[in-house]
């Protein structure tokens, strides 16, 4: 039987790398992505467009300007001067955030009242709104503070006006880097669609050509048929996950605190699943365009709701419920966690044993079926 199923093993091979297109798809096209997604998938709010309507010109609102401008973040663009070119600004898109100050703004501030400040944001991406808002509010807290410190001190009272020193630490990505967070998740959905891309196309293309008979009539049992197409596709995935993850630490310095051989350990198990699914694809496809969108059709609900992008207990109670049988959810833990947290078996087996539950229901049923379509 090994036998068997290592001629095909390496006539699948043989096949592959003759096709230039396909040694493009397989080698080329993951690295492309990683460094594309590596430099896209970034959400830290490093510059802010801004634009300074300061209507009351005193030295108070002047010191509260220097601290926006003199902060990594507000960066200003324009110098308005009416309310219009406010409006315009915004509309047209040219900053992202107009911090408008009105005139009795520094009278109020000597006399002891309350002065207050607007700021007008673009608030189409509600993400960066929201960080942007946090930044604006530290500011305006500290010079708040420094305000209220000035007045004890002049008025002798500085020894009893307490103050709370908050020390933060963050634990596993220290400098709060969400490229360190995205990275891992874009490693996983590289080789979620390469292997179904590369299974559910090789299988079908084999029927497009007409071999598919040939490979029927041989001496060649279904199982031996399916080990031999299905272990190639495995063994590049690994070297994808090698490449892309070389890439990933040497170019993007994503820290690899997990071990690798435990990363491949579970990109294995991983792969039962979309192995499997991909053999099921090839089995309802007649065509190679057929495959292609029918890969497309099952990865992306699949990306959607992994928690790549949005954190599975934001989603509605029964949205949740459904990713319980989406593969990609556990695996998409488990990869963070190598990466990030630098963890084993023992932590991540609850990742690991429903994984590997649906991998091997799924590469069953999927190579159930297959068998039925040879005979």
């Amino acid at each position: 039987m090994f036998e068997r199923a290592k001629a095909i093993f390496i006539k699948e091979f043989k096949q592959i790398f003759r096709d230039p297109r396909m040694r493009t798809i397989i080698f080329i096209s993951p690295l492309i992505q990683i460094i594309l997604f590596g430099y896209a998938a970034n959400k830290d709010i490093t510059y802010v467009p801004t634009a300074i309507y300061d209507q009351d010109n005193t030295s108070q609102s002047r010191q509260l300007l220097r601290r926006f401008t003199y902060s990594k973040y507000f960066i200003p663009e324009q110098y308005i001067y009416n309310a219009q070119e406010q409006n315009f600004v915004l509309d047209k898109g040219k900053v992202d955030v107009v911090i408008r100050i009105d005139r009795g703004f520094g009278r109020n501030l000597v006399a002891n009242k309350d002065a207050n400040v607007q700021l007008a944001f673009d608030g189409t991406d509600s993400n960066t709104a929201m960080i942007v808002m946090g930044y604006a509010n530290t500011i305006i807290g500290n010079y708040q503070q420094e305000l209220l410190k000035n007045k004890a001190e002049s008025a002798g009272f500085i020894n009893s006006v307490p103050s709370v020193d908050l020390k933060d630490r963050a634990w596993f990505n220290g400098n709060l880097i969400t490229r360190n967070y995205y990275l891992p998740g874009v490693i996983a959905t590289i080789v979620t669609m390469m292997s179904l891309l590369l299974t559910a196309m090789a299988i079908v293309k084999e029927k497009e050509i007409g071999t598919m008979e040939q490979l029927i009539v041989s001496p060649l049992r279904p199982l031996e048929l399916i080990i031999g197409k299905l272990m190639p596709f495995a063994m590049i995935s690994l070297v994808q996950i090698l490449l892309i993850t070389t890439l990933g630490v040497f170019w993007f310095h994503l820290p690899l605190k997990g071990n690798v051989f435990f990363l491949l350990f579970s990109t294995c198990i991983y792969l039962f699943t979309t192995l499997g699914i991909g053999l099921f694809i090839s089995t309802i496809s007649a065509t190679q365009q057929e495959a292609n969108m029918s890969v497309f059709l099952y990865y992306l609900p699949t990306v959607l709701l992994s928690g790549f992008a949005y954190p599975i207990s934001n989603m509605p109670v029964v949205i949740q419920w459904f990713t319980i049988f989406n593969p990609m959810r556990y695996f998409m833990v488990v990869i963070r966690s190598i990466f990030l947290k630098g963890v084993g078996l023992e932590v991540l087996w609850p990742q690991l044993l429903p994984l590997l539950a649906i991998g091997i229901v799924v590469i069953t049923l999927s190579s159930l079926r297959f068998r039925k379509g040879l005979s």
